[in-house]
């Protein structure tokens, strides 16, 4: 088994990244440019094969803000199923078993492997989950994820250790490190040992990221990483990567 993401090159540490979070206040743009767009209507792009494709929230979201674009996946042809993780705001290795239940139904109803796209942590989430399961996934294409370290705007990381702090206080048995690069869990350990050949992968992300270092969410094959323009919230409603998600999982199948 082999990655495009070696042990060596996941950062455990976590660290704050001066990022333009002032940015983020322009995805209503974003949003508005994607309803223009004749990629939102499913023109000009690869039509789907019926597979199955799962949509992971991303740190602090939930289900209810990828309509969009499970709606627009149905449109172009493909199954999407909601990730029903519940609030991701939780024990990442918790999160991940949930997301499990989610593919084993995905994959049972449709006969065939499926692909997992993740925003922000969904993209983490998502990797962790291949990782673990590649039998199952067929590609994963992250979406402004910080797989390879934490490197997130101050403000997020404070969010982070509040999250860290309330499931210190639920979890009795929580490992030291629960929450951190540092966790010995198996879906952190999952994502520091990368993803196995047999799963496509793609790594979106953009330069003006408001909330994470951009540099931690490519991989080391440079095939395999595209630069949008936009914001980190608006990944997921930014026109560019509606073409390429639907160019890259009509190339996972071929």
């Amino acid at each position: 088994m082999s990655s495009s993401t070696s042990p060596e090159s996941f950062h455990k540490d976590q660290q704050p990244a001066e990022r333009p979070l002032w940015r983020e206040i322009f995805v209503g743009l974003d949003w508005l440019a994607l309803r223009s767009s004749p990629v939102y209507y499913g023109m000009g792009i690869p039509r789907g094969d019926g597979s199955a494709v799962i949509v992971i929230p991303g740190f602090l979201g939930t289900d209810l803000y990828l309509q969009e674009i499970n709606y627009w996946l149905r449109r172009i042809g493909y199954r999407s199923y909601m990730s029903r993780i519940g609030w991701n705001a939780e024990c990442i290795n918790t999160l991940v078993d949930r997301l499990s239940e989610t593919i084993s139904k995905a994959h049972s109803r449709t006969g065939r492997k499926v692909h997992l796209i993740g925003h922000s942590l969904g993209g983490v989430i998502a990797r962790s989950a291949a990782a673990q399961w590649p039998e199952k996934i067929s590609s994963v294409i992250t979406l402004g994820s910080p797989f390879r370290g934490i490197r997130s705007h101050p403000f997020v990381l404070a969010a982070g250790e509040r999250v860290r702090e309330r499931i210190r206080r639920q979890e009795s048995s929580l490992q030291p490190d629960c929450y951190t690069g540092y966790c010995g869990c198996n879906a952190v350990v999952a994502v520091q040992n990368g993803l196995p050949e047999s799963v496509f992968q793609t790594a979106i992300y953009t330069r003006t990221d408001g909330v994470v270092d951009w540099r931690v969410c490519v991989t080391d094959d440079r095939s395999t990483n595209f630069e949008v323009s936009g914001t980190h919230v608006g990944l997921v409603f930014n026109a560019s990567v509606y073409g390429l998600i639907a160019k890259r999982l009509n190339e996972s199948h071929r």
